[in-house]
Parts: structure tokens; C-alpha cells; sequence
């Protein structure tokens, strides 16, 4: 009897609920996600991310649950990616208007957001390694401040679970109408029930709003990522504002975004070379996760934008949800500041994305295990130069190489005027580009893997060519002919006479070293001296190594 009391005042409740839901009207949109997904989709320029946003404006006068998109059957009986919603343009109000921005290809053209300019700010001297870190500092939940400012920006999962609930009824009010309104930070209250309610004042309505935490007591919970749902943190989309507007940066990425909707949030993947210089257009607010939009332009005049994080405050992600397919959505994986001057000249910029081969031996540092050590890279080694960084107030610009072999990172400062290298006092000749690298693979991708550790070694083993022999040893002092075969001499440093022979084909028969006279007389003079010194207690060899 107890059972079917309940269930008959559950079905009560759920007659009533269903009775003061609106009838949404038919409308049809191309449906797909609303903001960057974990693993967001790569596509060619052609592709488009057909979406719209399903928001309510705030003057709805519908009921604050949820509107959920039903699929509809068109005449020939087959399911149809047709959806019916309720078609309300998003709100636009004069407090936060500024912060929506669009790229140019979409109707209106893209209203450019000119910050307050700022002296202090334009002529203060940012390095580009700490920039981030003077400026974009992460604050727990624990640390916010009284005055801090977010917008409400509801992600998909948003339309069904509420965030916030009117702080004088108590009732939950909807996010969607919630959607694009700036909610300020007033601290939190702990109830003698035992809930916790963080507050919010509603710039645009004036309203007090409060957010529940789930479980726990607010210490418990502000050192975690959760955060607060649905809140776009607006303190670094100002600070990015004073600090990037109009500047110029590298890009660092291939993938970016072009806007498809003027009111709606649809968008498609484009694709653009990396280490391109561009200059920042607008900037706004983006999403939860990824809260500052910054659209830029090149110089062709494309313009792109991408959502990114700086601070994460309140983004909801732990550090290790950045990898790799979300690396681009942090500033630093998809741009790269270096105070706005970016002085790489056209003919500098032309070595991007170009493959080179070292002609010496040469020093580089190269990044493992987490740190950055310098590693030896032997001569004809081929590289993809992937990145040139200008070092501010210097001639000098830092490369990073990817090897073709094993995808190895490596960088390389280098100068690549010739005059530079004359007229800087500490320059070496190892620090110029013309004679570090040589253009393209070089021969020795042509080779065996065993002929080209063996030039990269400088030896010299049979079965070589004459240009790979060249290659590993250089020209010869002296070409003879021994008793009908033909032989290359190298003079070594330890007097050792390298004898390179060839046979018929002109290829490397046998490759040894043949003691000179000199060398003979030296070695001699050695054993002699070890013999004299063996019944010498303690003794010692020429170096130095103890004799027992």
C-alpha cells in the first residue's frame, strides 16, 4: 500500500511538470558541438562545424527547464538530423556586448575591441620566456578575491544540470537564461545546515545568486579543479586585452578557427603554416575551459581565432587534460609573444618548413628527460627547421630543428648575416648559419644507414664511393697507384698514415692505417722508456697510468 502511495505522487509531480512546459517551435539547425571538446576534430579548410547555439534570450518568458531537441520524421519515414527548438536569439546587452567577438568573415563585420591604452604597459619590457608568468597567475578557488568577474557561459551539459539558484527564493534559475550575463564574486557563506552557498552579484540584472557546492566544506573544495560551473573567468580577458591588442605574435600551431554565425556560436577548422606573424584583432570571451577568443589577422589579411587558456582559473581541467590534443587551446601552444617585436625579416622567414644538413660537426642543445642539455650532432645530420625565435636586442635568432630521423628536437642560435659574425666581438665562426647547415638532405640520404653513421663517424669502411669516401675524410694529400690499385693517403693527427684503396668499380676495398717512419721511431722510444721504468717501484708510464 506504502509503495503504491509513492508512486502515484510521483506521477503526480511528473503531470504537473510536463503540463508547464512550452510547446518549442519547429525550427531547423546544423547540429554539433558548442565549444572545443577534449579531443577536438581536425578538418581541411572546406570542412565546416555546423552549430548553433539553442539559448533563450534573457526576456524568455518560457519556463526555466531545459528545452531538449526531439528528432523529426520527414515524409519519406527515414530519421532525419532535423531537430526542432525554439528559435531565441541570444541576448545582447550594452554591459557585456564588448566581450562577444567575431572574426570578418561573418555578417556584421567583426567589431575590433580597441583596449584603454596603456604607456606603462606598451613600453615595459616583457620577456617572452615569463610572460605567462608575470601576468597569467593560476588562483585556486581558495584565493579568489571578493570583485572578480566572470561570464556565464554554459557548455552542452549545461542546458539540462542548473548552476545557480536566485538568492532570494531559493529556486534553481536556468543557465541558458543566465547565458552572456557577468556574475561578481561576493565570497561564500557555510549554512547551519551544513551546505556551503558561494555568492554572486548579476551585473546585468542586479541580482544575488548563490551556488551550492556539491558535498564537502568550501576548504575541502576550493583546493580542487571543479571550480564553479558554467564561469568564464573575465580577468584574463582583460589583461590579455590591455596586453595584446593590436601586438604582433608567431603563430605556433596549424589549427585555428574562422566564425560562421553572428549570433550563434558556429565555427570551422582552418589550417594556416606555423611561425606565421600576425597581428591581434579583437579579443573576447571564448569558454569555460578556454575563456580568452583571440582573433588575429595575417598579412594577407586572414583572420582566425582561437580559444585559449592562460591562467585556468576556474577552467574546470587538471593540468594533464592539456595534452596533446588540447595543447593549442593554451596561449603558449598556439601563439608566441615576445613583447610585439617580431623583426624576422622576408628573407629570414623563407628557411621556415625548410630542410637543411649539417656541414660540421656542431654543438646544440637538445631537450630530454625534461631538461635541456648540450648534445654533439655529427656532420651531414638532416633537420626541418620548425621555429625561428628573434633574441631580443641581439643579431642572433634561436632555431629549433626537428630531426628527419628520429623527430628529435634540437635547437641552434645562429647568426645568418655574414657581416653580423664579423663585426660582434665573441661571435664564432660555428654561430653562422652558411656554415653550419647546407640546404636540403644533402647526399647522404642517399646512402645506407651503416655508410652514414659511418661519415657522420669519419671513418671510412668498404664498400664506400669516392663521394661518400670524400664525405666522411675529405680530399686526399696524395692519390697513388700501388701495384695496380689505386690508393687514397690521409695524414692523421697521430701520425698514422690512413691508406684508403679502391677496386675496379670505384668503390672501398680496404680502408687501414700504415705506420710512417716517424710513427715507428716514436713508438719505439716508448717501449724503451716503459722497460727502463718497470723495476721502478711505483712507477708511472708516459700517461700516467700506475705500474703494477
Amino acid at each position: 500500500m506504502k509503495r503504491t502511495i509513492i508512486l502515484l505522487g510521483m506521477i503526480s509531480v511528473f503531470c504537473v511538470w510536463a503540463k508547464g512546459q512550452t510547446q518549442p517551435q519547429n525550427r531547423t539547425y546544423n547540429e554539433t558541438e558548442l565549444w572545443p571538446s577534449s579531443s577536438p576534430q581536425t578538418t581541411n579548410t572546406s570542412t565546416e562545424s555546423k552549430e548553433q547555439e539553442l539559448w533563450p534570450s534573457s526576456s524568455s518568458t518560457s519556463s526555466s527547464s531545459p528545452v531538449v531537441p526531439q528528432k523529426t520524421v520527414p515524409s519519406s519515414g527515414q530519421p532525419s538530423l532535423v531537430t526542432a527548438v525554439t528559435p531565441v536569439a541570444p541576448a545582447k546587452t550594452p554591459s557585456n556586448s564588448s566581450y562577444i567577438v567575431k572574426t570578418k568573415g561573418v555578417q556584421p563585420v567583426v567589431k575590433v575591441v580597441k583596449a584603454a591604452a596603456s604607456s606603462q604597459t606598451k613600453e615595459e619590457e616583457v620577456e617572452s620566456g615569463d610572460f605567462m608568468t608575470k601576468n597569467f597567475r593560476y588562483q585556486s578557488m581558495c584565493d579568489w578575491k571578493e570583485g572578480m568577474r566572470f561570464m556565464v557561459v554554459p557548455e552542452k551539459y549545461d542546458m539540462l544540470v542548473n548552476t545557480f539558484c536566485d538568492a532570494a527564493t531559493g529556486k534553481e534559475v536556468s543557465s541558458n537564461r543566465l547565458r552572456h550575463k557577468i556574475m561578481v564574486y561576493k565570497g561564500h557563506e557555510d549554512l547551519t545546515s551544513g551546505r556551503v552557498h558561494v555568492n554572486f552579484t548579476c551585473e546585468d540584472d542586479k541580482k544575488n545568486y548563490y551556488y551550492e557546492l556539491p558535498n564537502g566544506t568550501f576548504d575541502d573544495y576550493c583546493f580542487g579543479k571543479l571550480g564553479v560551473p558554467t564561469l568564464a573567468y573575465l580577468g584574463d580577458v582583460d589583461k590579455a586585452r590591455e596586453l595584446l591588442m593590436n601586438q604582433t605574435m608567431l603563430t605556433r600551431t596549424e589549427f585555428f578557427r574562422e566564425d560562421t554565425e553572428w549570433e550563434g556560436d558556429g565555427f570551422k577548422e582552418v589550417r594556416y603554416p606555423k611561425n606565421k606573424i600576425v597581428t591581434v584583432k579583437a579579443i573576447g570571451v571564448g569558454t569555460r575551459s578556454f575563456p580568452v577568443k583571440i582573433i588575429v589577422e595575417d598579412d594577407e589579411g586572414n583572420q582566425f581565432y582561437q580559444n585559449v587558456a592562460m591562467s585556468k582559473i576556474n577552467c574546470g581541467m587538471r593540468d594533464d587534460e592539456f595534452g596533446v590534443d588540447n595543447e593549442k587551446f593554451l596561449f603558449q601552444g598556439s601563439f608566441e609573444y615576445n613583447g610585439g617585436k617580431m623583426s624576422v625579416s622576408s628573407d629570414i622567414k623563407s628557411y621556415l618548413n625548410q630542410t637543411v644538413h649539417t656541414t660540421v660537426s656542431i654543438s646544440m642543445s637538445s631537450k630530454g628527460s625534461g631538461k635541456v642539455r648540450d648534445v654533439k650532432v655529427p656532420r651531414f645530420t638532416g633537420f626541418i627547421i620548425d621555429e625561428i625565435n628573434p633574441i631580443k636586442d641581439s643579431p642572433y635568432y634561436t632555431l629549433t630543428l626537428r630531426e628527419t630521423d628520429t623527430r628529435r628536437i634540437y635547437y641552434k642560435d645562429v647568426l645568418f648575416k655574414e657581416e653580423d659574425l664579423m663585426s660582434i666581438r665573441d661571435a664564432k665562426e660555428d654561430d653562422y648559419f652558411g656554415h653550419i647547415f647546407g640546404m636540403g638532405e644533402g647526399a647522404l640520404h642517399k646512402t645506407s644507414l651503416e655508410t652514414r653513421t659511418a661519415i657522420r663517424e669519419g671513418r671510412v669502411i668498404p664498400g664506400m664511393s669516392e663521394d661518400e669516401v670524400l664525405m666522411a675524410v675529405g680530399e686526399p694529400f696524395q692519390k697513388v697507384t700501388n701495384k695496380g690499385v689505386r690508393e687514397w693517403l690521409y695524414q692523421r693527427s697521430n701520425g698514422v698514415l690512413l691508406v684508403v684503396q679502391f677496386n675496379s668499380k670505384g668503390k672501398v676495398s680496404k680502408a687501414g692505417g700504415r705506420a710512417t717512419k716517424a710513427t715507428k721511431t716514436k713508438a719505439s722510444t716508448a717501449v724503451n722508456t716503459a722497460k727502463k721504468s718497470d723495476d721502478k717501484a711505483g712507477a708511472t708510464m708516459k700517461n700516467a697510468t700506475p705500474v703494477e
